[in-house]
């Protein structure tokens, strides 16, 4: 059967990628020339890239980012590691980090430490895929894996991290102690006075510096904790069944969660137990995500805005890859009240 000249074309399209030496010799430039063209902060007159670009559409030109990491020693892959998928706030932290980095020109890698995964396991796949960098998400690892990245000559960046947990690294997050202060002002302003802490895991420096935010505010107004609990991990689940635990005891009118999932199970075990919310028992969560928003909760709570330090440990961990940045850096981002309808109004 004949093959048209179109079919041909095509199938030799399929069969052979063009080269940066046809792209250098329809620019009449060098290959060296077509590679910094293509290499993210290298320098190339504006002449020579408008050649070299002219030259790519006209051939069907596309970099080869393999073989240019043979040549620069890196592989624009920049490493994304927690351990709370089962949390939907890593959804947003997840979208925020893989749009920055492609507007960066870089590519993402994901380590999951979920489910008691071993830090020297992920540490040793970043190292086999010899990664630019990571960022850990997650206020829940342990501060020596920083350490051992940091040992290996990796650049890392913990992101929703504390100052002073590690003794080398950079971190950037949200002022927990001030939002957990945020918590217990709206609180005390609504006359709660039997309030219980709700939290993550209680390791995690997140759900410390809350706790610790939350009982400075109650102090004010010589308040203690009625109760405090803690939770496997930030899950619908935890908050369902603490809350559960929490109503059995009796003796609360309100409760500060950690977390808006936390809350979103402590508000659902209250409708399960047929206790009203906010009448009956004020609820407030922290973070502010999408979720909290939607109508079947319509949740109070502490806004941490994980935008900013997403984008900001994102920019962080770059500088330090491209050697822009080599100070030790460490930035924290004020937390903000979100008034809905899961406490009663002043």
């Amino acid at each position: 059967m004949a093959i048209s000249t179109k079919s041909r074309r095509s199938a030799s399209v399929v069969d052979r990628r063009v080269t940066s030496r046809e792209v250098a010799e329809l620019a009449g430039v060098s290959v060296s020339a077509v590679s910094r063209t293509f290499t993210t902060g290298a320098c190339v007159s504006t002449a020579t890239r408008e050649k070299v670009l002219a030259a790519t559409r006209t051939l069907g030109y596309h970099p080869n980012a393999l073989a240019r990491s043979l040549m620069t020693k890196r592989t624009e892959l920049i490493a994304l590691i927690s351990n709370n998928f089962d949390n939907p706030l890593f959804m947003e932290i997840f979208d925020l980090f893989t749009r920055r980095l492609q507007q960066r020109g870089r590519r993402p890698l994901l380590a999951n430490l979920s489910g008691g995964t071993r830090t020297d396991g992920a540490l040793q796949m970043l190292l086999k895929y010899n990664v630019d960098g990571a960022i850990v998400a997650s206020s829940t690892l342990p501060p020596q894996f920083l350490e051992e990245c940091a040992a290996a000559g990796m650049p890392v960046v913990q992101a929703f991290g504390r100052p002073g947990s590690t003794t080398r690294g950079n971190i950037v997050g949200a002022d927990n102690v001030q939002g957990g202060q945020l918590a217990g002002d709206m609180l005390r302003e609504r006359g709660y006075r039997n309030i219980a802490f709700l939290g993550g895991p209680q390791g995690a420096t997140s759900t410390e510096d809350r706790l610790q935010g939350l009982k400075e505010s109650l102090a004010q107004d010589g308040l203690a904790l009625s109760a405090t609990i803690f939770g496997h991990s930030y899950c619908h689940e935890a908050g369902f069944t603490l809350m559960k635990q929490l109503l059995r005891n009796g003796g609360i009118d309100a409760v500060c969660c950690g977390d808006d999932v936390l809350a979103m199970g402590a508000i659902d075990a209250c409708r399960d137990a047929g206790v009203d919310v906010p009448h009956e028992m004020g609820i407030i969560g922290f973070n502010n995500m999408a979720m909290a928003a939607w109508p079947g909760y319509n949740l109070t709570t502490i806004h941490q805005p994980v935008a900013d330090i997403i984008v900001t440990a994102v920019e962080l961990l770059l500088g330090i890859v491209d050697r822009s940045n080599q100070a030790t850096e460490m930035r924290l981002f004020d937390c903000k009240a979100i008034e809905r309808g899961t406490l009663r109004p002043r």
